[in-house]
């Protein structure tokens, strides 16, 4: 049999493909522009305050003195590694949570669905700006994607449990069973590898809410004070009101960042489900 090419694969899946190209260049910008652009000026005072875009300064500088374009270089990456550190340890802690009780069920099932269901009756902005106000004296990049990590976890653990209900009781699993496996060989060899579209999709979205969170927390003022992520971007110009002085250049660039983020984030996931479940995709 032989493989499809990758140029049938992309017309084949055109989400996935056109999501994965904007997630890459969006990923890619931080390195490669940091090999044209000195990150060195996304330090407070390292530049002229409150410039106007020029040829020394493509976006200009703001308040503080940072250039905007060097932030936009250094602040991508971090918003990035927040989103992919919660969106795994979110997504890691669901998936082993829910193989467990939808696998053994009894009463670590109602226990671990329990936890799941209380937990979410509790309003996640309100415990996440608490969490985050606590911490804010020490809050670095990667504890403020712990603490977005810390609600990211209860719905994987929700909807995989389902889908391994649903799976235990299959034919093969069965027969997997009655050849002598055992419940760990089960889930290995059986059930995981017919759940990882499912996972692959559910990580793209985990990466999303967890970048969407984290803006959330430091448009507030709430994340690392002294990092240029996208969110604290967008905090010092609303500090600075910088909309109403009509400085464009200081929050249009990190919204347009956002905005490639889900875009690219939302094609890859819709290009995934597409895979996962292609009966609910298929035209009558």
């Amino acid at each position: 049999m032989t493989r499809p090419s990758l140029g049938a694969l992309a017309r084949q899946h055109p989400q996935l493909t056109a999501g994965l190209v904007v997630v890459f260049l969006v990923v890619a910008f931080g390195p490669v522009g940091s090999v044209f652009v000195d990150t060195d000026l996304s330090r407070v005072g390292s530049a002229a305050a409150n410039t106007s875009p020029s040829a020394e300064h493509p976006l200009g500088t703001d308040a503080a003195g940072r250039d905007l374009l060097a932030v936009m270089v250094a602040g991508t990456p971090l918003t990035l590694r927040i989103g992919f550190i919660a969106g795994a340890v979110g997504l890691g802690i669901g998936t082993l949570l829910g193989f467990i009780a939808g696998f053994f069920g009894g009463w670590i099932d109602t226990l671990i669905r329990g936890a799941a269901d209380v937990l979410m009756t509790i309003p996640g902005l309100l415990f996440l700006v608490v969490l985050a106000t606590s911490l804010q004296a020490t809050v670095t990049v990667n504890m403020m994607a712990l603490v977005v990590a810390s609600l990211a976890w209860m719905i994987p653990t929700r909807t995989i449990r389902s889908q391994v209900l649903s799976m235990r009781e299959a034919g093969y699993v069965q027969v997997a069973r009655l050849s002598g496996l055992g419940d760990l060989e089960i889930i290995a060899r059986e059930l995981l590898p017919n759940l990882l579209p499912y996972l692959a999709a559910s990580f793209v979205s985990a990466v999303g809410a967890a970048v969407l969170a984290s803006i959330g927390l430091e448009a507030l003022g709430l994340g690392p004070q002294n990092e240029p992520t996208l969110g604290m971007t967008i905090y010092w110009a609303l500090y600075y009101t910088s909309l109403l002085r009509g400085v464009w250049w200081w929050w249009a660039p990190p919204i347009i960042m956002i905005v490639l983020i889900f875009v690219g984030l939302f094609l890859v996931s819709m290009g995934l489900d597409r895979i996962a479940n292609p009966r609910m995709w298929k035209t009558p």
